[in-house]
């Protein structure tokens, strides 16, 4: 299987994801998730990221980060994953890995995108039937942004923070983007990059990342175009 390609970027918002390997369970009860959230916090500031939305799933977390260097996610997810292992096998008496061998990773275009995946983030408990609204699930970034609980792993983005001029407003202004339908669409759009780890943008926002690159960040093409004789 290919190496999942990564970004050495700084200052784009970056949609990781990591599972657990072959699906297992990687929280195994309310101590596991503090102590990932501990490790989480010391990889934030050692390596300089800034955390803006995050759901810490039974087998599997979201983080949404913004590195301010250019390997920041990827030493960020070596240095959690490997602290978080030691502690489950140590706790639980086991050996081996735990999660997959690489992490995905997906650039997010901030002026589209970026609320949309703090939503799509922050609904995954309510799409697997684990509560019925985000506020009731306590591992994941939701209460911080619509709630008096504050949460230190979070950094607001300059977009959440333009939601409104005071924090009651911009935590109206964030509420409201989880009334009604869910975006379908956007759902499965932001899902197919994260998991190819593709761009998440528009035609110019992959354009200025395979220029930072050098390198294509779009899905290939499938086959060879037809000659007319085909047609």
């Amino acid at each position: 299987m290919p190496r999942q390609p990564r970004y050495p970027m700084t200052g784009i918002p970056q949609h990781v994801i990591q599972r657990g390997n072959n699906r297992q369970t990687t929280f195994f009860d309310g101590p596991d998730f503090s102590y990932y959230r501990n490790c989480l916090a010391e990889a934030l500031d050692k390596h300089d990221c800034q955390l803006h939305a995050y759901v810490l799933m039974s087998n599997h977390v979201h983080l949404l980060v913004t590195p301010q260097q250019p390997t920041g996610v990827a030493k960020l997810m070596q240095s959690v994953g490997c602290r978080y292992v030691r502690y489950i096998n140590e706790r639980n008496q086991r050996t081996g890995t735990l999660w997959e061998s690489r992490y995905k990773a997906s650039p997010v275009e901030s002026d589209r995108y970026l609320l949309s995946c703090y939503r799509y983030i922050e609904l995954n408990p309510v799409r697997a039937g684990m509560v019925t609204t985000p506020e009731n699930y306590p591992y994941s970034s939701y209460r911080h942004h619509t709630s008096e609980v504050r949460d230190p792993l979070i950094k607001e983005h300059d977009l959440y923070v333009r939601l409104g001029v005071t924090t009651a407003q911009r935590q109206l202004a964030y509420r409201a983007l989880f009334d009604g339908h869910s975006d379908e669409q956007a759902i499965d759009e932001i899902r197919s990059c994260a998991n190819a780890c593709l761009v998440l943008g528009n035609e110019r926002f992959k354009d200025k990342i395979e220029e930072m690159l050098q390198r294509p960040v779009r899905h290939k093409k499938n086959g060879r175009p037809m000659k007319e004789t085909e047609v």
